[in-house]
């Protein structure tokens, strides 16, 4: 009888141990599987530039930016992976193509820093691995590159994760993007406030998108766009029964996984009241069709750059006119945020001139307390009790992007051309908020669109997506015919 091994590498507790004779077996018989045609990656010049800029701020200097790992679900499987966006930026590499554990070294040479990517390759065919490993094996999830399929793909030097550990615990100083990877942090001497300022350098250089980028978020909004149509085609089912904002939920879904390679975050499906809170994700309440349903969904592409949408819609396809009255103000503010973003201005510039049309229609409406001049100082803010959120941010791999930016550099900078961002008022009437009369009470609406600044202003990457209310119900009408 052939000897029965103790429990592998990458195995459960309830696995059936496989013997030698088994194991032996597995090893044999396979037919070449290697890739021929591996085509170096478009991003591969741009990633390349990403490093160079990084690398000349840190000469002499090892830089290490891990890719993450594991997280597990239910004592089972893992969370979906994904590579943590400063490894993803300075690799380029895409969702599909990502090993978990992976690390990128920028080793420092007299000419500046080499880079070299440790991964877990391919499973070799001649290893238990390729059949018993529940984490890395091909039987179990699937054909990752190779190392040399690896390097031509992405045109960076390849090494094998397992000698890692050595290069680390050579006498060079080292920086690393640390509680990413807990392997990685214990081989890298702590270095807080360098690291924090490495971390804070990498998202200031993705303030600024290049080519690739850009090129990438439209292709985002543009899947995005399609799923919205996909939403708005599920409201009659939605409708009908219960719990119909995952019905809608769903459909957006649908679209992201076929086109893209994931929601690039959790999309909030909130009709009625629900709208009025900021972050539903929840979506296990009812539509009905005298609702207004506020959708804020991004597909994130294979590159792992992500759209970030909000369009607030009448599930019956037209809106009241205490609906009208609010949606239209918020169409105003955002109209004015728009076109307050150009090169030069303070990043808070756009921010300011929502502020200033929400405040003004708000006191027509009668329910500030104070003048609209008066609420807009900033000791005061009456108006933001109806609208407490910012009214935009950055957008790039992270939904927020570039959030470890120095606050100079992001909050109290100015708009350079090249960065894109969103720009998204909104006004939350809470069901119980006796300042507004009874027919407007549960009315919430965001309008958010994806904005690349130009040379000469903004650019609407999500301008094919309707948002003025006339266009809107024109919207709903067509797809619901």
């Amino acid at each position: 009888m052939s000897k029965i091994p103790e429990r592998a590498p990458g195995t459960q507790a309830h696995d059936i141990p496989k013997g030698e004779a088994l194991a032996e077996f597995m090893s044999q018989g396979w037919a070449d599987s290697s890739l021929d045609n591996v085509q170096a990656a478009e991003v591969v010049k741009f990633a390349a530039l990403r490093r160079a800029k990084i690398g000349a701020l840190y000469p002499g200097v090892r830089l290490v930016f891990p890719a993450g790992t594991f997280k597990v679900r239910s004592n089972d499987t893992d969370y979906k992976f994904r590579a943590h966006s400063a490894f993803a930026y300075l690799t380029g590499i895409a969702a599909s193509d990502c090993v978990p554990d992976s690390v990128l070294v920028l080793e420092p040479t007299n000419k500046g820093h080499s880079a070299f990517l440790y991964i877990h390759p391919r499973s070799p065919r001649d290893t238990s691995e390729f059949h018993s490993d529940r984490r890395h094996g091909e039987f179990w999830v699937g054909r990752r590159l190779s190392a040399d399929e690896t390097f031509r793909r992405y045109e960076i030097a390849v090494k094998h994760i397992d000698s890692l550990p050595e290069l680390l615990g050579n006498d060079v100083g080292t920086l690393t993007v640390r509680g990413v990877d807990p392997t990685v942090d214990s081989c890298v001497e702590k270095h807080k406030k360098r690291e924090a300022k490495l971390l804070s350098q990498v998202a200031e250089l993705r303030l600024v998108k290049d080519k690739f980028e850009i090129a990438e978020l439209q292709k985002a909004v543009d899947i995005t766009a399609r799923g919205f149509n996909d939403m708005i085609r599920a409201f009659p089912a939605a409708t009908s029964g219960k719990r119909g904002e995952r019905i809608i939920e769903s459909a957006f879904y649908g679209r992201a996984r076929l086109e893209g390679n994931e929601l690039g975050y959790d999309t909030i499906a909130a009709a009625g009241g629900h709208a009025c809170v900021l972050h539903w994700i929840k979506n296990d309440g009812d539509v009905l069709p005298g609702d207004l349903i506020l959708i804020d969904a991004g597909v994130e592409v294979e590159s792992m750059y992500t759209a970030d949408i909000t369009r607030t819609i009448p599930v019956n396809g037209k809106f009241s006119p205490e609906q009208r009255k609010i949606y239209t103000l918020v169409y105003e503010a955002q109209r004015a945020g728009i076109e307050a973003v150009k090169p030069g201005a303070h990043w808070s510039a756009f921010h300011y001139a929502a502020m200033e049309v929400i405040a003004k229609g708000l006191e027509a409406m009668g329910v500030l307390p104070v003048t609209a001049e008066e609420s807009l100082d900033p000791d005061a803010g009456f108006h933001r009790r109806w609208t407490v959120h910012s009214t935009g941010h950055m957008l790039g791999l992270d939904v927020h992007d570039c959030s470890e930016a120095r606050r100079e550099s992001y909050y109290d900078g100015e708009l350079e051309e090249g960065m894109v961002l969103t720009v998204e008022p909104g006004l939350y009437i809470q069901p119980d908020d006796l300042m507004f009369p009874p027919e407007y009470r549960g009315i919430g609406v965001r309008i958010e669109d994806d904005i690349l600044v130009t040379k000469s202003g903004a650019k609407v990457l999500s301008k094919a997506i309707p948002s003025h209310p006339d266009e809107v119900e024109v919207w709903v009408a067509n797809l619901l015919r």
